[in-house]
């Protein structure tokens, strides 16, 4: 796929039509598509000029969104590589740093301090991977090709109010290859709604500011459910069963480990509704609280 990067021409375009040309009629149209919902959306035209004045598709993007591996990893072999003692030991690290500033977001809330740095660990490895996609042109190229288009159309009218808001820089809106953003990995939609200001600059900065960060881990588990003074589960001998609103999962099938999981798992899947992810993170969190 040959990339396509707009060249700005808002000098010459009134503030309504401020869109570069590409070159490709169809491509431009798409822009204009998306410049319309997004101004009815509430996003200013100097954002937008800024913003679509600067995208390009990016092939990678549909390199990676084609060509997903099928997940045929074995529930030991994930816990070996996402919970591995490399990742326990940087955690309780990490903790130890940043307890203080965990703290004021999680007591407040009923969440265990381990439990939020095992996400932000499982999530970005402690906030050193990010991501290096565009994210507005990451998403704009997943929509423009027709891949989940209606998802991704509704993911990049976010990350527009989003930077229309002022929470990041165009520059600095940097994710993963479907638009997960930040230490955190929030989709665009996700900053929208559980996005938190942890030190009150009025900027939510789950990039480059911790207290944001945690602050918004804190705000997702609490919104979605989390009971404090619950633990999310644990390990129990094969043929246990569940009580009223807990859930016995079997990762493994019946050969393997069971978990006698309780509401707050189920907060854990409102993240990320995967069974493999929920344990990890609470086999993490307890490792990390060791």
């Amino acid at each position: 796929m040959i990339s396509r990067r707009l060249l700005c021409t808002a000098l010459a375009l009134s503030p309504a039509t401020a869109l570069a040309q590409s070159g490709d009629p169809k491509f431009d149209a798409f822009l204009r598509s998306i410049r319309a919902e997004a101004l009815k959306a509430g996003v200013d035209a100097g954002t937008l000029d800024t913003a679509l004045a600067k995208v390009q598709e990016i092939p990678k993007v549909m390199e990676q969104a084609r060509n997903q591996p099928e997940f045929k990893m074995t529930f030991d072999r994930y816990l070996e590589i996402v919970v591995s003692d490399e990742r326990v030991k940087n955690g309780r690290a990490r903790l130890a740093e940043n307890r203080a500033l965990v703290s004021r977001f999680a007591g407040p809330a009923g969440i265990p301090e381990s439990t939020v740095v095992a996400l932000w660990g499982i999530e970005s490895n402690y906030g050193t991977r990010l991501g290096d996609f565009e994210v507005v042109d990451a998403l704009a190229t997943l929509v423009y090709n027709n891949f989940r288009a209606q998802f991704f159309r509704q993911q990049l009218i976010a990350a527009l109010k989003i930077l229309a808001q002022g929470h990041v820089s165009f520059d600095n809106m940097k994710g993963s290859w479907a638009g997960a953003m930040g230490q955190c990995q929030f989709i665009p939609t996700s900053f929208l709604a559980y996005a938190a200001d942890g030190d009150g600059d009025g900027r939510m900065d789950i990039w480059t500011n911790k207290a944001d960060v945690f602050a918004s881990i804190c705000n997702y588990l609490r919104r979605v459910g989390w009971k404090p003074g619950l633990s999310w589960g644990q390990e129990v001998p094969a043929g246990s069963g569940a009580g009223q609103g807990q859930k016995i999962v079997r990762p493994a099938g019946a050969g393997g480990p069971t978990f006698l999981t309780t509401a707050n798992f189920q907060a854990i899947l409102r993240w990320n509704q995967s069974d493999f992810f929920g344990l990890a993170v609470g086999l993490l969190s307890d490792k990390i609280a060791r």
